[in-house]
């Protein structure tokens, strides 16, 4: 939960409450290019996890109507959108939307957001070191890998998508 004091933006309620019947099976190919296109432009992403690539990692962004699940193995590499986290998962990272896409593009400090209480670890916190690690070394532009397949399109979706983060 952000804390009271917290200047990272949330998705908009009514954003949240339109998204929640909306079905989540159209997503997992959009993911699933993603996830592909993440590893094939930074290689080695999943291997530098070292013991924990094969840990299943919730992601839950508290202001959306959904989370992600996230298994990094180096040869198969998975993510998942479901309606809830399942149990049996080695660590789960909950923060909003915009401090879980700013951990990943490195414009926010994961100590900070921790210690403000805009992010939530729970299980395994070595796995999500490991986890974090990983991708601050590899520098992803979560939003423009997840925009680059829209050729012209692309700057304009950029600039909505940002400023609303």
């Amino acid at each position: 939960m952000p804390s009271r004091t917290s200047a990272i933006s949330t998705v908009s309620p009514l954003l949240a409450l339109a998204m929640r019947p909306l079905p989540l099976l159209p997503l997992q190919p959009l993911l699933a290019v993603l996830l592909h296109r993440i590893e094939r432009r930074h290689s080695g992403i999943f291997e530098r996890l070292g013991d924990h690539a094969g840990k299943r990692f919730g992601i839950r962004p508290t202001d959306l109507p959904f989370a992600f699940v996230l298994e990094p193995k180096p040869l198969h590499p998975r993510v998942s959108a479901v309606r809830y986290l399942p149990g049996r998962l080695d660590a789960c990272v909950s923060g909003t939307l915009a401090a879980l896409v700013g951990l990943v593009e490195g414009a926010f400090d994961g100590d900070a957001l921790f210690f403000s209480r805009d992010l939530r670890i729970e299980g395994d916190i070595e796995a999500v070191l490991a986890l974090r690690n990983a991708i601050d070394d590899a520098q992803i532009d979560l939003v423009g890998e997840a925009l680059d397949g829209l050729g012209p399109l692309k700057a304009p979706a950029e600039r909505i998508l940002r400023d609303m983060l």
